[in-house]
């Protein structure tokens, strides 16, 4: 078996709880297209955690719970207002883009990768000409690309600028466990109590195989979004394969304690470093990332040394925590960080 690495949570397999419910789920046969136990009983689940009556569906990936989401907030005339280094600006491949037929996204330009009540303002009310796509919707990613979390605080005044300017808000969660974890906060006050119009869970990153989840808290906003999934190649025939592991998630609490394991790897490798004085964090640590300034020498000998890890967002090195890893590891990552570092400090 190969060494655990952390450049990416993604790298993880999938966790206890997630994979006996989906063994459970492979007994017998189940009705298809979510039609199953399993699926109302993830639906139900989420309805218990956000202590609301949502509309819940399940994709299979994060690029088509935003996009798809996003598509049912907008026209193809619309646009919708995001961070610069949000992932549906920079990962996604011009998928939110294609699935709502042209929606454009307005980027504003930030040091931290958190939208601001103003910055929306400013973009929302920059033009209301018919030349120019109308602002429809706003995107926040929670946690960011840089690992920072949105307060309730926080979005609650970015969503009472949206309602002031007619517009939806939409949060991209695929670290929202995460976030969830960093605030010690209740899904609930992270969303709709804060104005979030539709959420998009991430799973996959919390110690699933694959699947999102995406929630309506206003129902009226779900209209015909099953037809969306279907058109777009998300509607999975076996339905209870993405949503039997989200049972075994909510019911048994993993989703909150994978999310606070991860974060504390993240804090761990911190703490074990504080001290080296070539190396400096490029981003606080608030979730499950680590982002440093590593020189470039540094970075060279710790892939020397068989580290794994991405150059990101201006130019810093990325190191994810997930579900599963394990604290002597990132200790050693921290010795080869110190190792490595120390004669560049010199």
């Amino acid at each position: 078996m190969a060494e655990q690495q952390f450049a990416s949570d993604n790298y993880a397999g999938i966790c206890p709880e997630a994979l006996e419910a989906m063994q459970a789920a492979n007994a017998g046969h189940a009705p298809a297209y979510g039609a199953d136990s399993w699926t109302q009983a993830a639906a139900d689940g989420f309805r218990r955690l956000f202590e609301t009556d949502c509309e819940v569906f399940f994709v299979f990936n994060g690029t088509a719970a935003n996009s798809l989401a996003l598509a049912s907030l907008c026209q193809s005339y619309h646009s919708v207002i995001c961070a610069d280094s949000a992932h549906v600006e920079t990962d996604e491949c011009g998928a939110p883009e294609f699935f709502s037929n042209g929606s454009k996204l307005l980027t504003a330009a930030t040091e931290d990768g958190k939208l601001t009540p103003d910055l929306v303002r400013a973009i929302a009310g920059k033009r209301s000409d018919i030349h120019f796509p109308k602002p429809r919707a706003v995107t926040l990613t929670q946690a960011t690309e840089t690992g920072r979390v949105y307060t309730p605080e926080e979005i609650a005044a970015i969503s009472a600028v949206c309602r002031a300017a007619g517009l939806r808000l939409h949060m991209d969660g695929a670290r929202f466990a995460n976030a969830c974890a960093s605030l010690d906060a209740a899904p609930a006050e992270l969303t709709w109590k804060a104005g979030v119009d539709v959420l998009c869970f991430g799973g996959t990153k919390n110690g699933m195989a694959v699947g999102e989840a995406v929630i309506f808290f206003d129902r009226r906003l779900a209209e015909d979004f099953d037809y969306r999934c279907k058109q777009a190649g998300q509607l999975a025939s076996k339905m209870r394969y993405l949503s039997a592991p989200w049972v075994g998630m909510l019911e048994s609490g993993a989703w909150l304690g994978n999310a606070r394991h991860a974060n504390a790897c993240a804090r761990r490798l911190v703490q074990g470093i504080a001290d080296v004085p070539a190396v400096s964090l490029a981003a606080p640590v608030e979730a499950n990332g680590v982002f440093l300034n590593l020189p470039a020498a540094v970075q060279e000998a710790l892939r020397a040394r068989g580290w794994q890890f991405y150059g990101f967002i201006g130019g810093a090195s990325r190191f994810m925590f997930a579900w599963d890893s394990d604290p002597a590891r990132v200790d050693a990552l921290a010795r080869d960080i110190r190792l490595c570092a120390m004669p560049a400090a010199a």
